[in-house]
């Protein structure tokens, strides 16, 4: 599936396409923003910062890898969303950098719904210490979840894991967020298994190698 054919089958589904640009070139990334893709997520900090500079500045950045608490201070308040955030000592970090900076920073809470060790996450069972901390911080906006798969041929198990978000987001979105609008987005899915995730709720997936190999 080509770029056009994917962007397609994301409108088509009313789902959000973040073309993932890590270990990408200047020039990989330009010849899908001339196609019209707006979106990039990028892993590390470093590489993110340069790029930045280099690439046009309406570029929507969004930091999908694991975030360690001394890169915060880089990304506020350049990049549209955070979709990592994994502890309550980082959601911290962010609350305070953005209230130094006088802004609000948007975030997506990453659950760990992977059975694998090397999977960032909050567990499910015990995420309740973070969720109160989040009614009382004034400077993050919460979106959303992500989560990602395990990297497994096992259809079913991937399913299971995508549902299971699922009823983390519903649980959520009946208790915490039942007066706010703006928690709607499930972010998972990624070039291998996209088309499962969004049958099964996503509606922001992650797409890279799927991308940048045409």
């Amino acid at each position: 599936m080509n770029f056009k054919d994917l962007k397609k089958y994301c409108s088509e589904n009313n789902v959000e396409l973040v073309a993932v640009s890590k270990t990408r070139t200047e020039k990989e990334i330009r010849k899908l923003y001339d196609q019209g893709q707006r979106i990039f997520g990028e892993n590390r900090v470093q590489e993110w910062l340069e790029k930045k500079e280099l690439l046009p500045n309406d570029i929507r950045w969004h930091i999908i890898g694991h975030l360690q608490t001394n890169k915060v201070k880089y990304i506020i308040p350049d990049v549209e969303l955070i979709h990592s955030i994994d502890s309550v000592k980082l959601l911290e970090k962010v609350n305070e950098i953005s209230l130094k900076k006088n802004v609000v920073t948007n975030i997506l809470l990453q659950y760990k719904v992977a059975q694998e060790e090397t999977k960032f996450g909050i567990d499910p069972e015990n995420d309740s210490q973070i969720i109160d901390l989040i009614c009382e911080l004034k400077n993050v906006r919460i979106l959303g979840l992500m989560a990602m798969g395990t990297f497994t041929n096992h259809e079913e198990i991937n399913r299971r894991e995508f549902q299971n978000l699922n009823l983390i987001f519903e649980r959520l979105k009946k208790t915490t967020f039942y007066n706010n609008p703006d928690f709607k987005i499930k972010s998972m899915g990624m070039s291998g298994d996209f088309e499962l995730a969004i049958a099964n709720g996503s509606n922001m997936v992650r797409v890279g190698s799927l991308l940048f190999k045409n």
